[in-house]
């Protein structure tokens, strides 16, 4: 608990001053679910004969998973289907995004924050997804905008979704904080000439 309150203070700490947006991804930044999503693409993976090194999945964290599934036949040599992303996020809603657990340091920031300045969620997960992790939270009224993948030209590690985000809310990209546990997101929102916190080396 005292590790949860010191990291909040932390956080809240350096994201005084004059910000007009708090950008957060979702997945490893509010949503302490990267495990499962892990397990998901291992199981997915399987189906098709590829013992996938978990270890890939943190090198491309926050890449959509269609575009993660080109990258993952290019290193195993295997043609993955355009059913590979929603066959794995469906195993990932049928086994654990019930269970999910917020970061609660980072979700409690999000909560204070509230009317104070807009709130976006920018993330490389779809849609479906993200809305059903951030139900699960108790998060998803408390969003002002949310973009994820698909919605714009190019994903995170470009700064299409993040610039798409302050666009949408109205704030000018440099009144904007991102929050994010991954480097793509990090270059992406570095590339929209924002502020960024890595929640995770908090």
């Amino acid at each position: 608990m005292e590790d949860h309150l010191e990291k909040l203070e932390l956080l809240t700490k350096r994201t005084e001053g004059d910000y007009q947006a708090f950008l957060y991804d979702c997945d490893g930044t509010l949503a302490d679910n990267m495990m499962a999503h892990k397990l998901a693409y291992e199981e997915v993976a399987a189906n098709y004969g590829i013992a996938l090194d978990l270890n890939m999945i943190d090198e491309f964290a926050g890449m959509p998973t269609a575009i993660f599934a080109k990258e993952i036949t290019k290193r195993y040599g295997v043609a993955l289907p355009d059913t590979f992303a929603s066959e794995k996020s469906q195993i990932f809603i049928d086994k654990y995004i019930e269970k999910t657990q917020p970061i609660a340091y980072v979700a409690e920031h999000l909560k204070n924050h509230v009317g104070k300045v807009k709130i976006a969620v920018v993330s490389g997960g779809s849609r479906k997804t993200v809305t059903k992790t951030l139900t699960v939270l108790g998060l998803i009224d408390l969003i002002d905008v949310m973009v994820c993948a698909g919605e714009t030209p190019k994903g995170k590690p470009a700064p299409d979704p993040f610039l798409a985000a302050a666009d949408a809310l109205g704030i000018d990209p440099n009144k904007c904080i991102v929050f994010e546990d991954a480097d793509l997101g990090v270059q992406g929102a570095i590339a929209a000439g924002m502020d960024w916190v890595r929640v995770d080396k908090i």
